[in-house]
């Protein structure tokens, strides 16, 4: 009996298995785009893009809103639930203010007359808003589900400690994190 239990304590969660599976995906479709952007670079016409500021300032954020979503997971596993609460908080606010920040961004590309799409437009500018937008939408899904995770912590009757749920969105947000300064560090190198 010990050891049946020993075995079904070594698998993974089916939540976490199919995370991991969604995670092997987008990085998969990021790979591609990333891949396409590299061979139509050396068409003719293609325009060097300068990244904005912002973009990088939106970097910190994203990172600082991956320590604090860490250190909510900490928390909720000592029970220290009303820091962990607001740790999901402040991780909330941080990923609305990176999304805020990313449309600002592109903004400075619409102020500087640069089209991303339609006419007058270039590939390469094309390029960033599809591979930065999708991003974003990928970070709009971890908010979402972070409001989610944040708003059942924030109203149960009853305690529940169980930290799947919580160590499920922790991974995905750091995910979008790393793909975010893959993609940052990506296109300051192919400029």
């Amino acid at each position: 009996m010990a050891t049946v239990m020993n075995v079904q304590r070594d698998k993974i969660h089916p939540h976490k298995f199919t995370l991991w599976v969604a995670i092997g995906s987008i990085i998969m479709m990021f790979a591609g785009l990333t891949s396409a952007y590299i061979v139509k670079r050396s068409q003719a016409g293609w325009v060097m893009v300068e990244i904005p500021l912002l973009f990088w300032i939106s970097t910190a954020t994203i990172l600082l809103s991956s320590v604090s979503i860490h250190f909510a997971v900490q928390h909720f596993k000592k029970r220290n639930l009303e820091t962990y609460k607001k740790l999901l908080y402040v991780t909330l606010a941080l990923g609305m203010a990176f999304l805020v920040m990313q449309v600002l961004g592109f903004n400075m590309y619409r102020d500087m007359d640069i089209r991303l799409t339609g006419a007058g437009s270039n590939a390469s500018y094309s390029f960033i808003l599809a591979i930065a937008g999708l991003h974003g939408l990928h970070v709009l899904g971890g908010i979402i589900a972070l409001a989610w995770v944040t708003f059942k912590a924030s109203n149960q009757s009853r305690r529940e400690y169980n930290t799947v749920p919580a160590e499920i969105i922790a991974t995905y947000w750091h995910f979008v994190d790393v793909l975010w300064i893959y993609l940052i560090l990506f296109f300051n190198w192919m400029r």
